[in-house]
C-alpha cells in the first residue's frame, strides 16, 4: 500500500511534500478519536523493548532522528507513529532560512536522500513555545547548533542560547556540530574547541538546577585518529552520551548514475549507502568507551537487519530517519514487532 502511495509522492519535490504530509497528519489528528486510531495502528509495546538510559524510561528504542520535525511542531502527531523518542531540531537561537532550495533530494536506487538544509529553522523560542503546549508524554531530545552567521568563536553562546530556550521542555540535548551544511562547523569537533563546548553546556545545566544528559552528534568522515580525540573529549568533559553519526559528505558506491548525483550539488548523504559506516563507527566508540557509555546509533537504518546490527555493534538506542521516508509510517512497528517475533 505504501509503496504505491511512495511512487506518487516521489514525483514531487521531497521538501513539499514533507510539509504537505505533515499538514495532512496535524489534519488528520483533529479529527475525534484519529490519535487513538493512530495510536493502535502503528503502536507496539512489549516489556522487553524498555530501555532506561539516565534515568529516563524508552518505550522502545527506536526514535525519529533530528531533522524530521525541527521546530518541534508535530510531536504529537509523531507520536502516535510508534515511537520511543522524538528528536527535534536542529534549533538555533535565531530563525534562519537556511539554504537556497532545492536543497532536499532522493536518489531511490540507493535508498538514500542528499540534503544540504542548512539548519532553517524558526529559533529557540519558537521550538520552546511549540514543546510548551505539547500534550504528549513522549521523550523528547533537543539537537542544538550555532547559526550560520556566529563564528566558530563565539559558538558556545549559540549553544548556551539554546540549552537556556529549551531546558524545561526536552530531556536530552544533542549537540550537533557534525552539519555538513554548515560552514565551518564541523571544525567545532576538534579537540580544544569541543572540549570548551561540551563544558560550557555542561556547566549552563548545572547552573539551571538539574543536569540533563548531554550527547554529541559526530560524523561518519572522522579518521581514526579524530574519532580517538572527540572519545578522549567524551571522557574528560563526562559528556552524557553520543549520537552516531550525522550525514555524510562521501559520495562512493552509489547505484544513481554518477551525472545526475553531481548535478545535485553538495549536501549531506543519508539512508542506505551510510548503513555500513555508522556500524563500524559505532563498533569502534563501544570498544573504546566501555560497556556503560550510551550510544544512540544513527544512519542507515533501512530494515531490521540495520537495526540489529547496530544494536549488537553496541547502540543503546538506535534513530530512524531515511528508513522511515523510504518504509513509511508502518515502518517503526514492524521493527519492533520483528525485533520481539523474529
Amino acid at each position: 500500500m505504501y509503496s504505491v502511495l511512495r511512487f506518487f509522492l516521489f514525483r514531487f519535490d521531497a521538501e513539499k511534500i514533507h510539509a504537505l504530509a505533515m499538514s495532512a497528519l496535524r489534519l488528520f489528528c483533529l479529527i475525534p478519536g484519529a490519535k487513538w486510531m493512530l495510536r493502535r495502528g502503528f503502536t507496539y509495546r512489549h516489556p522487553a523493548l524498555r530501555r532506561n538510559l539516565w534515568g529516563l524510561t524508552f518505550e522502545n528504542p527506536v526514535g525519529l532522528a533530528a531533522g524530521f520535525d525541527k521546530n518541534a511542531g508535530y510531536t504529537d502527531e509523531l507520536a502516535c507513529l510508534g515511537f520511543g523518542f522524538i528528536e527535534i531540531g536542529t534549533v538555533t537561537p535565531r530563525a534562519q532560512p537556511g539554504n537556497e532550495k532545492p536543497r532536499l533530494f532522493r536518489l531511490p536506487q540507493d535508498q538514500a536522500i542528499i540534503n544540504r538544509m542548512g539548519f532553517n529553522n524558526e529559533g529557540a523560542a519558537k521550538a520552546a513555545a511549540n514543546l510548551r503546549n505539547r500534550k504528549s508524554k513522549i521523550i523528547i531530545g533537543g539537537n542544538i547548533g550555532k547559526n550560520k552567521d556566529t563564528p566558530n568563536e563565539n559558538a558556545c553562546h549559540d549553544y548556551i542560547s539554546c540549552v537556556q530556550a529549551l531546558y524545561p521542555y526536552v530531556d536530552y540535548f544533542a549537540v550537533n556540530v557534525s552539519s555538513p551544511n554548515t560552514p565551518g562547523l564541523r571544525g567545532l569537533q576538534e579537540k580544544e574547541p569541543l572540549k570548551e563546548l561540551l563544558s560550557a553546556v555542561k556547566a549552563t545545566l548545572v547552573s539551571l538546577g538539574q543536569a540533563k544528559p548531554v550527547l554529541l552528534k559526530i560524523a561518519p568522515d572522522l579518521s581514526e585518529p579524530q574519532l580517538d580525540d572527540i572519545i578522549e573529549v567524551l571522557k574528560e568533559t563526562k559528556t552524557d552520551g553520543v549520537i552516531a553519526v550525522n550525514t555524510t559528505l562521501s559520495r562512493d558506491n552509489l547505484i544513481t548514475e554518477e551525472r545526475h548525483v553531481a548535478s545535485l550539488g553538495a549536501g549531506g548523504l543519508s539512508g542506505s549507502p551510510l548503513t555500513a559506516q555508522s556500524t563500524k563507527v559505532i563498533r569502534r566508540l563501544r570498544q573504546q568507551l566501555g560497556p556503560n557509555f550510551p550510544i544512540i546509533g544513527a544512519g542507515g537504518v533501512m530494515n531490521l537487519q540495520d537495526a540489529i546490527e547496530k544494536l549488537q555493534a553496541g547502540a543503546d538506542l538506535i534513530q530512524v530517519y531515511s528508513g522511515f521516508i523510504y518504509e513509511g509510517p508502518s515502518f517503526v512497528k514492524r521493527l519492533l514487532k520483528s525485533m520481539i517475533n523474529g
